[in-house]
């Protein structure tokens, strides 16, 4: 059940391997930016390629709700193109930059829990994804 899933993401974000690439550079920090808060006295910012990523990857699945400014979108049920079986998934993206540690997925079946390895390899297709978009936006 998980190779389904996986197979379905596969076919959302690409199939395009960046390697070694450098993301997530102060350099390029302010342009990452997808909304900006001030929330007493810390700044909450969220990766905009993240985001679309996040959307795009995860787009059979119904949006419930989304916060840009805390970089929260929540998921309702739905199954992938292929499969059988439902999930949903809460997507959390913490920080600025185009990097792993920005980003959490809680993904889960109707069933249950859904095994760590299918989670880390959605969050693999996000990361992907978001490269892929950053690279069509011309930025390296």
């Amino acid at each position: 059940m998980a190779a389904t899933l996986l197979t379905a993401l596969s076919a959302c974000s690409g199939s395009s391997p960046f390697g070694s690439l450098g993301f997530g550079s102060n350099a390029d920090e302010s342009a990452t930016r997808q909304a900006t808060r001030t929330r007493g006295s810390e700044n909450v910012a969220v990766n905009r390629y993240l985001w679309a990523a996040s959307l795009d990857v995860l787009n059979f699945l119904p949006v419930q709700s989304v916060d840009p400014f805390t970089g929260v979108i929540v998921m309702g049920f739905g199954t992938p193109p292929g499969g059988s079986r439902a999930y949903r998934a809460t997507v959390y993206i913490t920080d600025p930059a185009l990097d792993a540690r920005s980003l959490s997925v809680a993904l889960q079946s109707r069933g249950g829990a859904v095994p760590t390895e299918t989670q880390r390899a959605i969050e693999d297709a996000i990361l992907t994804r978001a490269r892929q978009i950053r690279i069509a936006d011309g930025g390296l």
